[in-house]
């Protein structure tokens, strides 16, 4: 007998657009992970404008944070979001590492799993590093009132405090209005 009863999972997941309308993109990305019909409790945080990291031969990323409530096990969300990242242009096959996107969606954290496979890291290995990720989590985590902590004992805003001032002048908020 198969158990229809999944017990929902909070998730937090990056958003990233530095080609095309990144606004647009952004929006068309909260709306159709909004519309997935396995996943709900959709908030989002303000959006970030930033200096990409890597190659500076591109243009500045547009950034945020969506926090989610799912029935969709990890590898299966990480299919919907490729999915929503190709059905918005997104083009893998050529570009360079850290090139240019119109979307690009990473998992940060699915519930307090951790995670490593071939195809997925969570906790996001990265997180402490990226001021364009910290920034929108603290923004969900206000309105969330979770405690996300990375290797055990680190949280987002230690994460924060350990950015150099190079990445912490790197991102400012992103005025759409």
């Amino acid at each position: 007998m198969v158990n229809h009863s999944i017990k929902n999972v909070r998730c937090y997941i990056a958003l990233g657009s530095n080609m095309g309308d990144s606004f647009s993109y952004l929006q068309k990305a909260i709306s159709d992970l909004t519309s997935h019909p396995d996943i709900s409790g959709l908030i989002s945080s303000r959006f970030y404008k930033s200096k990409p990291h890597g190659p500076q031969d591109q243009p500045d990323y547009l950034n945020a944070a969506v926090f989610i409530e799912t029935t969709l096990g990890s590898e299966s969300l990480l299919d919907a979001m490729q999915n929503i990242e190709n059905d918005n242009d997104r083009v893998r096959e050529g570009v360079k590492r850290w090139g240019a996107r119109t979307l690009d969606l990473d998992l940060l954290f699915y519930g307090d799993q951790e995670i490593n496979t071939k195809r997925l890291s969570v906790p996001h290995p990265r997180i402490c590093e990226r001021s364009f990720v910290l920034y929108p989590l603290q923004d969900l985590i206000k309105k969330t009132k979770d405690d996300l902590v990375i290797n055990k004992s680190t949280t987002i805003l230690d994460c924060i405090n350990n950015l150099s001032n190079t990445e912490k002048n790197n991102i400012m908020e992103f005025d759409h209005a």
